[in-house]
């Protein structure tokens, strides 16, 4: 579709290697979040953000700064992040709901919303404001509210990351605890709800750890695939299964896209 965008190594002592974080699709319109661009990458002629892609002719062009947008919005309560502290943000997912673009960024624990039409960016939620944890909004789906997952600090404490609900005014709960590493959310149409996890041991993440868990409407967990390979994203398809990024964080040539079937 599209190629030359921004992208660089993370902060983290792992040097992940950050560039497009996520799409959504306004209508036929396809948008990309940018999460390796930015001065502290390396790229100040290349902020992070959103951009707008034409398909037709292999083209791209800014929606919004957000790299601007996070200098002129810092967080309340920078906490243990600071260690690891992105000046660009490391965004990580977004999603289309009601003709706005939703993104999570889990650096300076913002959920913010921007528009295709005019490309302005409000700040939806300031979670270090709410929380003395480093809490970290990953993976965000939509399900008559918004819900959101969460990593919680290294290294991995099992059990220790949630998803949470959040409403359009911002304010934010538990909605379902005793998470690991959680990167990923996705509901069914029969309001099952799916968790992919990074890595589900204690320590840091490793290969074969990754696992995709299923919370029934009244709480029941299950696990319905594991051994996966530091999993980074999830969707659902229209036609009911689940599409995962397995080997996300891989050298060049070893990702793949797993079809599941739930």
């Amino acid at each position: 579709m599209v190629d030359g965008l921004p992208s660089a190594m993370s902060s983290l002592p792992t040097g992940d290697t950050l560039g497009a974080a996520d799409v959504a699709f306004v209508g036929n319109t396809l948008y990309a979040l940018l999460a390796g661009g930015g001065c502290s990458h390396g790229n100040p002629a290349t902020p992070n953000g959103v951009i707008q892609v034409d398909v037709v002719h292999h083209t791209w062009s800014y929606l919004a700064d957000l790299s601007a947008f996070e200098l002129a919005n810092p967080p309340v309560n920078p906490g243990p992040s600071i260690v690891d502290w992105e000046p660009d943000g490391s965004w990580y997912g977004m999603l289309a709901v009601r003709g706005d673009l939703y993104a999570t960024e889990p650096n300076h624990q913002q959920i913010d919303r921007i528009s295709p039409a005019t490309g302005k960016v409000d700040l939806v939620v300031d979670i270090s404001g709410s929380s003395s944890l480093w809490v970290g909004p990953t993976g965000i789906a939509y399900h008559g509210n918004f819900f959101f997952g969460n990593l919680a600090p290294f290294p991995i404490n099992p059990g220790s990351a949630n998803v949470f609900k959040l409403t359009p005014s911002g304010n934010f709960k538990v909605w379902q605890p005793g998470l690991t590493t959680v990167v990923g959310v996705v509901f069914d149409r029969h309001d099952n709800l799916y968790v992919l996890e990074l890595s589900d041991a204690a320590g840091f993440p490793n290969p074969g750890n990754g696992k995709i868990v299923r919370v029934s409407p009244s709480g029941q967990t299950e696990d319905i695939l594991t051994g996966l390979i530091v999993p980074t994203a999830m969707t659902i398809g229209p036609d009911g299964a689940l599409y995962v990024s397995n080997s996300g964080a891989a050298p060049p040539g070893l990702g793949q896209i797993l079809r599941v079937e739930p």
